[in-house]
């Protein structure tokens, strides 16, 4: 199967798209921007700037969304208005950047070095009342986490392990038993964000890898959507039926006239609904 572009190249590092009914629509970031972007039912983009980076976002059950920005999270109400919690480091050289919301309501993101350097990152877990917990360390690039549809299950993405992982979850113990789902070559890219769809296939998009794959509950391959361009970096299901797939892309790194469809939402149809956006109780 072959991505449709849906819109032309709109963003510099498109990433972490969530589809709500609650906003209309999807909704995306342009990390490096600071941007969370709005895709209107005529294709364009109303762009709205947060912070210094917009890494991650989910919706809030009381309306608007919370957000992970360079070294933290804020709260978006519904009027806009944004509150900024208290940062979490003082380490200009380390950033959020992908994120997911949990079964009982909390969100989790991760962090990453500037420079990519190797174990500079951690996974923290915001709680509806505020609170924030370290949930792993030592990680280098924290990407993709999205639960499976009893909750019991969470796929993550430390990318450059070339790795799918899955954690056992419950409310009362978080992230526990963490073992290799899927591995993934090289020279076929690198694992970044993630989604899961109803029926328990997990969807990777492969950074530098011009494809989305889908994974069985079980771990196998079976379903690969080409992608018009390299830096494919994450994706969601979306529609009133939630049976399209929106795919984003990058252009982080490339030259001017290099590869010039990065930036791009992509949209596929393949025949399988995925999950609700959970949203964050905070």
């Amino acid at each position: 199967m072959r991505a449709e572009q849906l819109t032309d190249p709109i963003t510099f590092h498109g990433e972490g798209p969530v589809w709500s009914p609650a906003w209309g629509g999807l909704r995306l970031v342009d990390l490096f921007a600071g941007d969370v972007l709005t895709l209107t039912d005529d294709g364009e983009p109303v762009r709205t700037h947060l912070d210094a980076i917009a890494a991650a976002l989910r919706p809030r059950s009381a309306g608007g969304a919370v957000v992970a920005i360079e070294r933290g999270f804020a709260l978006e109400d519904l009027d806009g208005t944004l509150t900024r919690l208290p940062e979490l480091w003082a380490d200009p050289g380390v950033r959020m950047n992908d994120g997911g919301a949990a079964p009982d309501g909390s969100f989790y993101c991760g962090s990453m070095g500037y420079d990519q350097a190797t174990g500079a990152g951690s996974l923290y877990r915001l709680a509806p009342d505020g609170t924030v917990t370290v949930e792993l360390t030592g990680v280098t690039i924290s990407n993709g986490l999205e639960w499976s549809p009893d909750g019991t299950l969470a796929y993550y993405n430390d990318t450059p392990t070339g790795r799918v992982d899955v954690f056992d979850w419950a409310p009362g113990t978080g992230l526990t038993g963490r073992r290799t789902f899927a591995e993934i070559a090289e020279a076929d890219g690198y694992p970044d964000g993630l989604t899961v769809d109803s029926d328990g296939g997990v969807w990777v998009a492969l950074y530098a890898g011009g494809a989305v794959r889908r994974y069985s509950p079980e771990g196998v391959l079976d379903e690969v959507i080409e992608v018009a361009a390299g830096r494919v970096t994450a994706c969601t299901f979306g529609g009133a039926d939630l049976r399209q797939l929106f795919i984003t892309t990058s252009r982080e790194d490339l030259a001017a006239g290099e590869d010039p469809l990065a930036g791009s939402i992509f949209i596929a149809t393949p025949g399988v609904t995925g999950l609700p956006a959970r949203t964050f109780a905070g």
